[in-house]
């Protein structure tokens, strides 16, 4: 009777085990089963196994795991259960179709289950089972978003990196072709060690606040170089962990072109030396730290509109951008030598001891210049006039030792040019006094407040008027009238002689076609034009020009030319005159005999009359010497079949000597003075006749 309780006893307990272990099997989440070996039959389900694969745990006891499953999940997992049948642990994943056409991400774990400790037998493999589809959702949409990602990094030309607290994750292609680093040699790796040291604090505020406003520092290529960037960060959350996504754009283009932009304003495009901005600031800044002496040297090429004049603005370049680089070779490396415009420079010389110095260094700028230059393969000489001021001498201020140095150039110039002058006290009054003048010889050229007085020429056989010399006057408004003597050469040095050559020009060609419209001269008038005039301007063009707005016939007209226009450039000079005789202008030579006389160009030209200088003629009769030229003049005249025409005749002897050595015309206050139009026209109506009887 006992041994019937403890079987009976024993049985239940047993019962109880097995409830125990179905209620704990059903209450996890997993899916759990046993397959026996060899026949992989079903031993045990719990409740949520057998119903995922439409099962009750008493339907699916029995059932081989190919019946359990079904025909279809069989194939697709029949390599790894035969992989657990060899006792391995096999763990898996893979998508899983419900009975309702719902499909699920499973993970599997095929547990291997041995007889005994030593694992000697396979009895068989447990089966555990864990739904992971919300993870494996979350994970896809991650990969996802990650494709989504590359695709777009990589899409744009601009470096992109991913880094959290510093550390680089990720990058792209562009990445590499900004910084030469493959995207395996940096992550990992703290993105500042690619920052400059001196940006670093920068970059590292912009990561600690989240700021997402673009800023610049500069990172270092794999080679060395530096490159400057602008970056651009986002703070994003991304696998739980809020990363921070750089945007870095290459900025080096645009650093240039602010760098030239800069350059540029402060520095002389042609010779790329400072300008006066840029001159006056280091001039400023050199006093403030100087000690002793210093020198300003104000250098101004002589007769450079010359060289731009007759060989174009190309060659005036040219010669320009030489004589810089001669400049900074005749300084030391802490002076400064700057351009102010057109052809004056300015040195400043930081490192002198005594006036000796400075004087050493333009003597040397002189010898510099004298050395042939090579212009569009034509050698030319330059000369330059140099004035030399001192700190704290002759001025404390950048302004004052300019304004000295300008004023001793002047004087330079004054002395002969190619020289170098040191300022003295009172050269300062004399450079206001040019700068006077300018403004109001500028003033006087834009009012047209010149006249024109003429004076009568005769011929010498029967007295009568054969011509007139127009001679400018300037209306000063404080000396009254001025003669040329006093303003036509400054004219010419300030650039100003082109606009009043053009006004006596034309005024001169009016007034002589209203006397005609009068019949009052049927007679040329004569217009001086300069050397300077004849090199700058297209002077047949505007010739015709103003005879059409004039309405004055070509033969009515002369132009009167100095030897020197003559003496240079002779094929051009020589299309110009040609030009003008086809117009029928009259071609003087005036001054003949005080420069460069020469038989052979007044053959080569088609040259008219020659005017004998009142040099030669005020001290005839008296001058035997003068006398001789004079006879000469007439008799090379007359041998070209040129008119020869004496200027300063005052005296009746000077007139009776001139008949007799058979010269053609004269002028001169025996005749009349120089006499404005409304006393011409007098003159014209009876006094002239008289005077010329």
């Amino acid at each position: 009777m006992p041994e019937t309780i403890n079987a009976a006893s024993t049985a239940e307990q047993g019962r109880s085990s097995d409830l125990l272990l179905r209620l704990i099997a059903d209450s996890v989440p997993a899916l759990m089963a046993y397959f026996d070996l060899p026949g992989l039959h079903c031993l045990f389900a719990n409740q949520g196994y057998a119903a995922y694969n439409g099962h009750s745990t008493e339907s699916i006891l029995g059932l081989t795991v190919q019946q359990a499953i079904g025909d279809k999940a069989w194939q697709a997992i029949q390599p790894h259960v035969e992989r657990s049948t060899r006792g391995e642990h096999v763990k898996y994943a893979r998508e899983q179709t419900l009975p309702n056409g719902e499909v699920r991400m499973i993970e599997v774990n095929l547990i291997p289950h041995f007889e005994g400790a030593q694992k000697d037998r396979q009895l068989g493999s447990f089966v555990l089972i864990t739904d992971i589809t919300e993870r494996w959702r979350a994970e896809r949409s991650v990969r996802e978003s990650e494709e989504r990602m590359r695709k777009f990094t990589e899409a744009t030309d601009e470096a992109i990196v991913f880094h959290r607290d510093g550390l680089i994750s990720d990058g792209n292609e562009a990445l590499y072709r900004l910084t030469g680093y493959a995207l395996h040699e940096v992550v990992g790796l703290s993105i500042f060690n690619f920052i400059s040291p001196e940006w670093r604090a920068v970059a590292l505020d912009y990561t600690r606040s989240g700021r997402e406003d673009p800023y610049e520092v500069t990172i270092r290529h794999k080679d060395g170089h530096a490159i400057p960037v602008e970056v651009v960060g986002k703070t994003m959350p991304f696998h739980h962990a809020d990363y921070r996504i750089v945007v870095v754009r290459d900025i080096t283009a645009r650093k240039q072109a602010q760098e030239r932009e800069a350059f540029n304003a402060l520095h002389d495009s042609l010779t790329q030396l400072p300008n006066r901005r840029h001159l006056m600031d280091q001039l400023a800044k050199a006093l403030a730290r100087r000690q002793g002496q210093m020198a300003v040297l104000f250098v101004n090429l002589d007769h450079f509109k010359t060289v731009n004049d007759s060989l174009g603005h190309h060659a005036g370049d040219q010669l320009l951008r030489e004589v810089a680089d001669r400049l900074r070779h005749a300084v030391g490396e802490a002076d400064v030598v700057a351009r102010l415009g057109s052809d004056e420079f300015v040195l400043v010389l930081t490192s002198i001891h005594a006036p000796e110095d400075a004087a050493r260094v333009a003597d040397a700028v002189l010898q510099a210049m004298r050395t042939v230059f090579t212009v569009g393969h034509l050698p030319l000489t330059m000369s330059p006039s140099i004035g030399i001021s001192l700190f704290p001498d002759d001025g404390a201020t950048g302004d004052a030792l300019l304004r000295c140095a300008d004023a001793a150039m002047q004087q330079a110039k004054d002395s002969g040019r190619g020289n170098r002058q040191f300022y003295q006290p009172g050269m300062d009054l004399r450079a206001m006094e040019v700068l006077q003048q300018e403004r109001l010889l500028r003033e006087a050229i834009a009012d047209s407040a010149f006249v024109l007085h003429y004076q009568p020429q005769i011929c010498l056989k029967d007295g009568t008027l054969r011509g007139f010399e127009a001679l400018v006057r300037w209306r000063h408004p404080v000396r009254g009238l001025v003669g040329p003597i006093d303003f036509i050469a400054f004219a010419e040095s300030r650039g100003l002689i082109t606009p009043i050559g053009r006004w006596v020009l034309h005024e001169a060609c009016r007034q002589l076609k209203a006397w005609q419209d009068e019949g009052l001269a049927l007679v040329p008038v004569a217009v001086n034009l300069s050397a300077l005039e004849f090199r700058q301007r297209d002077v047949a063009g505007e010739i015709a020009a103003a005879l059409t707005a004039t309405g004055l016939a070509p033969q009515y007209l002369e132009i009167e030319l100095t030897e020197s226009v003559l003496m240079h450039q002779t094929g051009q000079v020589l299309g110009t005159l040609q030009a003008l005789k086809d117009l029928g202008v009259g071609i003087s030579i005036d001054d003949f005999g005080t420069g460069y006389s020469s038989l052979a160009y007044l053959k080569r030209y088609p040259i008219d009359k020659l005017k004998i200088d009142r040099s030669f003629v005020m001290d005839t009769p008296g001058s035997a010497d003068d006398v001789a030229i004079v006879t000469a003049i007439v008799q090379m005249g007359r041998s070209l079949q040129l008119k020869t025409v004496a200027e300063g005749v005052e005296t009746a002897e000077q007139m009776a000597l001139l008949r007799s050595l058979g010269c053609d015309l004269i002028q001169g206050h025996l005749i009349s003075v120089p006499l404005d139009a409304p006393a011409i026209r007098q003159w014209l109506l009876g006094q002239g006749a008289q005077t010329a009887a």
